[in-house]
């Protein structure tokens, strides 16, 4: 897939403000500082287009880019940040809850997951509760060219840990932003599903 245009279109903090669900969309999500932004630029090849940040919890609202004029991907909050209050981290996981299970024209979650550390008891509890609520998703793991780690076990511990509930595991994707790895992949998928969007929904 090219990425011949992309701009944002704007931040929510509901559902019932998003855009009209009426092209596919996509939805980013990870633990705090798991290289969502990154990833995001990457993918639309924007050196500033998601917001970058060594600072945990910056993004708090569902923001969307409208891609090509026919889909939209979408940024939501990190979960797992422990900096912030009870009140505001329920807050958030209410309303990104919320939006997950109503966004009729939600297509696919992308779960990110950082791929340089053990498996994290909030990445699998997100990933339990979306197979429960089928929601359908895919797993990212991200950073998997940093060589100062053992990414191949860290990868092969969490597919162990997620099997240990599921019969079979979600599609995977290996990612670098800096490397731009897996960033064909990701677009073919996303190219693959929107042609399908487009069929179902289209006038007879």
């Amino acid at each position: 897939m090219e990425i011949q245009s992309v701009h944002f279109v704007g931040s929510y903090v509901s559902v019932t403000q998003c855009p009209t669900p009426d092209k596919p969309e996509y939805a980013f999500i990870g633990r705090s500082n798991v290289g969502k932004s990154s990833i995001i630029n990457m993918l639309m090849e924007r050196r500033a287009l998601a917001r970058v940040s060594n600072t945990p919890g910056k993004t708090q609202t569902l923001n969307h880019f409208l891609v090509n004029q026919n889909w939209y991907i979408v940024d939501l909050p990190g979960y797992g940040y422990a900096k912030i209050s009870k009140v505001q981290r329920r807050k958030w996981e209410q309303f990104i809850r919320n939006y997950l299970l109503r966004r009729e024209n939600l297509q696919c979650v992308f779960h990110l997951i950082d791929s340089r550390i053990p498996p994290q008891k909030k990445d699998l509890e997100f990933a339990d509760w979306m197979g429960e609520m089928h929601i359908p998703f895919v797993m990212v793991f991200t950073k998997i060219d940093d060589r100062k780690y053992d990414k191949g076990s860290h990868v092969d511990a969490y597919n162990r840990k997620m099997l240990e509930n599921w019969n079979t595991l979600p599609q995977q994707f290996m990612t670098s932003s800096r490397k731009k790895l897996g960033r064909d992949e990701v677009l073919n998928f996303i190219e693959g599903v929107n042609e399908q969007f487009y069929e179902t929904n289209s006038p007879v």
